[in-house]
């Protein structure tokens, strides 16, 4: 039995990432440097100004909010206790590389917001849905990264078997010294089968219409 074949007989959330370069949208060079085949996006947008405004950004980001509001079906997938407890969270660094905060697992246990959402982990697993009924497109997602700083928070997903696409995007939300909120969207990405190369434009223009709603999903008036 192949690989692949094992893999797919796996839980979901024990099947691998689908692609090598875990981590690649951390990095500042991503855009001059992609990993060889994958296309690499950057957009930048300004959500607002004030705390308010950085509160709901980054609470809404780290629960998978932007996936939500820009019209995904979120499931998240538990994985066994055992496993997260085991989930290494790396190093993270400031601009002057710095650690900020050390190399450490995490606890397990299941992290909330002030408002009561769901914050996602090192390790979580999510399958986000297109469409509705058995016509739904199935996009399964593993969190590969956190940003956890005190004007940076954010996260990174990579691909799993099934995804459509094959590698990363990251959602990193920063409040500036002038007090404005932005928004970061990297993504890295190829067809995530042979098979697919041949409509690769069509991907190109989904992929498209949902950086569009990413960029606005936390534009919206406060309220």
């Amino acid at each position: 039995m192949s690989a692949p074949e094992v893999n797919a007989h796996l839980p979901i959330w024990q099947r691998a990432v689908t692609y090598a370069a875990i981590g690649a949208t951390h990095d500042d060079e991503f855009l001059r440097y992609p990993p060889k085949g994958y296309r690499a996006i950057e957009r930048k947008v300004r959500l607002g100004h004030g705390e308010e405004r950085w509160h709901h950004a980054w609470t809404e980001t780290l629960s998978l909010g932007i996936q939500r509001r820009s019209g995904l079906r979120v499931t998240r997938v538990d994985a066994p206790a055992e496993v997260m407890e085991n989930t290494y969270t790396p190093v993270t660094f400031d601009d002057d590389g710095q650690p900020v905060h050390p190399a450490s697992t995490t606890s397990g246990e299941q992290v909330y917001a002030d408002t009561g959402a769901q914050l996602v982990r090192p390790g979580d697993t999510a399958v986000l849905l297109l469409g509705w009924g058995r016509l739904s497109l199935r996009i399964p997602v593993r969190i590969v990264y956190l940003v956890d700083e005190p004007t940076r928070r954010g996260f990174a997903y990579g691909t799993l078997p099934g995804h459509p696409e094959s590698g990363e995007e990251a959602f990193i939300v920063e409040r500036r010294d002038d007090d404005s909120v932005w928004l970061t969207i990297r993504v890295l990405s190829r067809p995530g089968h042979p098979a697919l190369w041949a409509v690769s434009p069509l991907l190109r223009l989904v992929q498209a219409i949902f950086l569009s709603r990413y960029e606005h999903a936390l534009t919206r008036p406060l309220g």
